[in-house]
């Protein structure tokens, strides 16, 4: 099964047979349902949302016929076309309208895509109405407009632009210290739509950039995930050009990886740390992330007297304990920054923009910066789930058999040792078991993380 529904929105692989993929008429049946959902939810007489796209190549497609299928609602789009998912989650509350549709598979390859689902603040939709949408969906319980109510189109492609201003205004974001720096910067855009909004923040900047995979035209050039493995271009011509650094994000522009000025990857885990470092010492607060991010935002976080909290993973969570906390900078370790001060969702722009003052105040080099840092390192795997693994009786065997550390059930399980931790949860959006492991260093991530794979397999008996 490649079609995936889940609070995380549908996501599913184009073509195949309805119901099993993310086809024509799968996507005409789940924007249908969050279109009458969203009519019951809001109450309104008359309705607008926004809907944007990265450049993947099933994109037009599906675009056209989510756009279609509100208008046959009776719901108005504004259409930004070609854009990011942070730049649709700007537009709504901008355009005050009453929710958004971003289609993007973010991080997965060119054959998936999707739709996230967002409400009129811009922020995505809870699990419970998640849950709505698809019982909708399920019954098929969509009521069309007639004739004389069809919804109407208006195309405005100013968004990145207006995204772009509103980051450069921010109070934390001094774009005289950047420009004074003179930094050169390599991006690597994995031909989707961060190829051209990166870039334009950065010339704004004064910042020399050397593009890299910037064309949109949807054909990734790697794996669209930003990780070390997948990175070795843009690692090699950050050498090359003697830039003083990479910037990598993935096909929708909410995750955001840095390579420092010796090739070598800052670590995507580290991104939000240098964030809330700088974001930290100018407006002391308290930050959030979730359970399978790094322990060093903690570690930073007490350094600036500040409170740190873990949620459940999934962005959706993450913006409900920072507003709980009162977090002023929060996100997830797969390089998600969350910058309340502009909206609450995983933002590569903000990232960009504070990570660059950040390094233009310190005066010095991307490594430097991360070394001074707490050490810790990561370990990401996963197991292929079949149909006949049970994953509920795994988290259960793997709890009892660790009930004397402190283990943590609010998503999967995570036992927390004294210098190392796991974290075991079924994905929301992969037919897989992620396994994360931490430690003071790889190796010790490597050892524990083989470890448990091992007793999962003795568990599951394969």
């Amino acid at each position: 099964m490649t079609l995936i529904k889940s609070i995380s929105g549908i996501r599913g692989t184009i073509g195949g047979k309805v119901g099993d993929n993310l086809t024509p008429v799968d996507a005409v049946k789940f924007a249908s349902a969050y279109g009458t959902w969203l009519k019951n939810y809001s109450g309104k007489e008359k309705l607008s949302v926004v809907i944007g796209r990265d450049a993947r190549i099933s994109g037009p497609m599906i675009h056209n016929l989510v756009v279609n299928t509100l208008i046959g609602l009776g719901i108005d789009v504004i259409d930004l076309g070609l854009s990011t998912t942070p730049t649709v989650e700007v537009a709504v509350p901008l355009e005050k309208a009453d929710g958004g549709i971003i289609l993007t598979a973010s991080h997965n390859p060119k054959q998936w895509n999707a739709l996230k689902l967002l409400n009129e603040k811009g922020e995505f939709l809870n699990g419970v109405e998640g849950e709505k949408i698809l019982e909708i969906a399920e019954a098929e319980a969509f009521d069309f407009s007639d004739v004389d109510s069809l919804g109407t189109i208006l195309e405005n492609d100013a968004y990145m632009d207006i995204h772009i201003d509103e980051v450069l205004n921010l109070p934390l974001v001094d774009v005289d210290a950047v420009k004074a720096a003179q930094f050169k910067v390599v991006v690597d855009g994995v031909n989707s739509s961060g190829g051209i909004i990166i870039p334009k923040l950065l010339e704004l900047m004064g910042v020399e950039v050397v593009k890299l995979y910037c064309e949109p035209n949807g054909h990734f050039p790697h794996n669209p995930e930003p990780l070390k493995e997948h990175l070795t271009d843009i690692s090699e011509l950050v050498v090359k050009e003697k830039a003083h650094l990479g910037i990598v994000v993935d096909p929708d522009v909410d995750r955001l990886a840095f390579i420092s000025e010796d090739g070598e990857m800052f670590g995507e885990e580290y991104t939000l740390v240098a964030c809330a470092d700088y974001v930290l010492s100018k407006t002391p607060g308290n930050t959030v992330s979730n359970m399978s991010s790094s322990r060093a935002l903690r570690d930073v976080t007490n350094t600036h007297k500040g409170s740190y909290e873990a949620s459940a993973v999934g962005e959706v969570n993450v913006v409900e304990l920072m507003k709980k906390n009162n977090a002023i900078i929060g996100g997830e370790g797969n390089g998600g920054i969350i910058y309340p001060e502009l909206h609450y969702g995983r933002d590569s722009l903000v990232g960009v923009a504070l990570f660059l003052t950040h390094l233009a105040n310190k005066k010095m080099t991307v490594s430097a910066l991360r070394a001074s840092y707490p050490e810790y390192y990561m370990s990401k795997n996963k197991i292929e789930l079949t149909p006949q693994i049970d994953v509920d009786a795994i988290l259960v065997a793997m709890t009892e058999k660790y009930k004397n550390e402190d283990i943590t059930t609010i998503d999967g399980v995570k036992i927390d040792f004294a210098s190392e931790w796991v974290h075991l949860r079924k994905s929301n959006t992969e037919p897989i078991i992620r396994i994360y492991t931490e430690a003071p260093s790889q190796q010790e991530a490597d050892v524990l993380a083989l470890r448990i794979i091992d007793e999962i397999k003795v568990i599951a008996g394969i």
